[in-house]
């Protein structure tokens, strides 16, 4: 097994300038890099605003292939740093076939694509108009630091999605996201929103034994309607018992927790979750409602 390393989240706000957040972002992962991390993970849509608050078909020239720009730039930058990224960006597949898609360089090579599998269609997360729903499946990216599962944002509400990417071999979860608050929501809803969002994915932490990590961008970002989402932040480091490693509140920062993939195989031991799956009961979960 391997030995403990470091982990760190980017969070950060966003502009409408891809070159602009590449570089700041770029800037945050050499911090991450001097202190000591071997995966850095960036939050959802990174190179540019959250455009999905509306429907517009120009925003389709967001969109850029696999490999392709982004794959180039923090490639070089993985390779530069010895360290393993995960990305996220809008890819243009083919002519009108476009995903939400999450890509792990490892020291400049692609280790591996996740095409998000859940795509919600919200008030200001209007994500069906753009992002085809994923086709790779739940497999993690073998990398030099151990298994990665990836899922994206809405699928952090899906305990299928993480126990199948467990099921797969994850050694951790990651969760690049865009999520946040309408402000004219109370400060009460704000709080349940907030809270169930962070206890979801601990719950995940603690159902598969394994750590996850969060990274949520921040800041508040205006729609043509005039409203906008004020993105909450809150990233975190969870451990296998849905312990939080490190966590933050809406500012821009860089958090860093260690992973010791050890606490899996101990934790696993005390609570042998994947032992006493009663397999043999489950087949109604592949139907949309047992009725």
């Amino acid at each position: 097994m391997m030995s403990p390393f470091t982990a760190a989240l980017i969070q950060k706000s966003y502009c409408d300038s891809a070159q602009i957040n590449r570089q700041g972002c770029a800037q945050k992962i050499r911090e991450a890099a001097v202190a000591g991390a071997k995966l850095v993970v960036l939050s959802e849509l990174h190179n540019s605003l959250y455009f999905c608050q509306s429907e517009d078909p120009a925003n389709f020239d967001l969109a850029e292939s696999v490999p392709g720009p982004s794959t180039e730039f923090f490639g070089g930058l993985s390779r530069e740093l010895g360290v393993v990224l995960v990305i996220s960006l809008f890819e243009r597949r083919a002519a009108g076939l476009y995903h939400n898609t999450a890509v792990v360089l490892d020291c400049g090579r692609i280790a591996g694509i996740y095409r998000k599998m859940h795509i919600p269609d919200d008030p200001l997360f209007y994500e069906k108009f753009y992002f085809t729903p994923g086709d790779t499946g739940f497999a993690p990216a073998s990398t030099s630091i151990g298994k990665i599962g990836v899922l994206v944002c809405w699928d952090q509400w899906y305990p299928e999605a993480a126990r199948l990417a467990a099921m797969k071999g994850a050694d951790i979860l990651v969760y690049p996201t865009a999520i946040g608050w309408d402000r004219a929501e109370s400060e009460d809803e704000r709080k349940r929103q907030r809270e169930a969002w962070i206890t979801i994915q601990r719950s995940h932490a603690i159902a598969n034994g394994l750590f996850v990590l969060s990274c949520n961008r921040t800041g508040f970002e205006t729609n043509s309607a005039g409203t906008g989402i004020d993105f909450w932040g809150a990233s975190f480091a969870a451990g296998p018992q849905g312990e939080i490693l490190c966590e933050s509140a809406q500012e821009e920062r860089v958090l860093c927790a260690e992973i010791d993939y050890r606490r899996s195989e101990s934790v696993r031991r005390m609570w042998p979750f994947f032992r006493d799956r009663r397999i043999d009961a489950y087949g109604a979960i592949v139907k949309r409602f047992d009725d």
